[in-house]
């Protein structure tokens, strides 16, 4: 049950984009269609699981036990732009037209703060070994959810007879707090 609570919590309750605000570049840059919606999701997902299991045991292995935990920002952020890198060669070598579409969002996972946040949150929360991956393919399930709902509203509202001063950006940013505000509505789930 703990680990179910865990999950939904990282999810829906504390979602990395909608509660915590974290990985917003992505999220309004790539969400103007579902298949690059899908791909970002795939690949965020992918680093950060990657990231929370590596950046974990070298914080476990390397970081605390030689008393250089002072290093952890520095160093998670060096494993992240080298799991990046690997995606992205990845990526344009299978998909070169999800390569084109995610364009320079593609190397932003690199900075994009959701990572970062993951793996830092695993270390301050002092989660074991499965807590911290449970607790991260559930940011990364919940970062996923996001990015694709906010696409699906988003390729809504551009088919849509909207007034010319709202389409673009000014109707994803109120579509954005509308959906900020759906996702609020789980905060009572889990504390």
């Amino acid at each position: 049950m703990e680990y179910i609570l865990l999950f939904i919590s990282a999810a829906l309750v504390n979602n990395f984009l909608l509660s915590r605000f974290l990985g917003v570049c992505p999220f309004m840059g790539v969400s103007k269609s579902l298949s690059t919606a899908f791909g970002m999701s795939f690949a965020v997902a992918f680093v950060m699981a990657v990231a929370a299991v590596i950046t974990w045991l070298v914080n476990t292995l390397v970081l605390v036990p030689f008393n250089i935990a002072y290093l952890q920002t520095v160093s998670f952020i060096l494993i992240i732009a080298a799991l990046v890198q690997f995606v992205e060669m990845v990526i344009e070598k299978t998909s070169p037209e999800l390569y084109a579409a995610l364009g320079i969002f593609l190397p932003l996972i690199t900075t994009n703060c959701a990572i970062l946040g993951a793996v830092l949150i695993n270390v301050q929360q002092g989660y074991n070994f499965i807590n911290m991956l449970v607790f991260t393919i559930g940011s990364a399930v919940g970062f996923g959810l996001a990015l694709v709902l906010f696409a699906g509203i988003r390729e809504r509202l551009a088919g849509s007879n909207i007034p010319k001063t709202f389409q673009g950006m000014p109707s994803a940013f109120i579509a954005a707090g509308i959906l900020a505000l759906a996702f609020m509505g789980f905060s009572g789930l889990v504390k």
